[in-house]
């Protein structure tokens, strides 16, 4: 037992001899930020972009909207034969957004995202399923889409897109 701390002892002084002289290296750690590809930034921007679109969205602001009849509503540069046109479900929707079960903060995220993509891919009609529910979000998606600048107008969906629970929007899109 005594031969194998002597040895230990020899394998340390060893080393010592070895590494005599030599100064401790100063850490200088750097992190450095990946780099974020085309994909990322385009996800970025997309973000930003919702966010934006999000700042349309009030509770306190109270449209005039009808109280007769299915939902609806109309820009005053709108003709009212778009929104006869959305009745009948001559526009049909590019892009559906389902809202069952969201909060109302989620629910104006969401719109906010839909209405910056179908802006970004030129899409002209989009459907919005609210449910009925308790009906806060089916109160509540009707003043928020007045609220936007490029919602031209929107009328209660047809059956086949979902009825009372849902909202065919036609959506403003600027020429480039």
């Amino acid at each position: 037992m005594s031969k194998h701390y002597t040895e230990g002892d020899d394998d340390f002084s060893l080393f010592q001899q070895e590494v005599k002289g030599i100064k401790k290296l100063s850490q200088d750690t750097i992190i450095q930020q990946p780099k974020k590809n085309a994909k990322q930034k385009e996800v970025i921007r997309e973000q930003r972009s919702a966010r934006d679109a999000e700042f349309y969205f009030s509770d306190e602001f109270v449209p005039r909207l009808s109280d007769e009849g299915p939902t609806r509503y109309a820009r005053d540069d709108v003709s009212t034969y778009e929104v006869k046109k959305l009745r009948r479900g001559v526009y049909v929707p590019d892009v559906f957004l389902d809202m069952h079960g969201m909060t109302q903060v989620e629910a104006k995220r969401e719109l906010g995202a839909m209405i910056a993509y179908c802006l970004k891919n030129e899409i002209h009609c989009a459907c919005v399923q609210h449910g009925i529910g308790k009906h806060i979000l089916k109160q509540k998606t009707p003043l928020w889409l007045a609220q936007h600048p490029d919602v031209l107008a929107f009328h209660q969906a047809p059956l086949e897109f979902g009825g009372d629970g849902a909202l065919l929007v036609l959506l403003s899109i600027p020429e480039k």
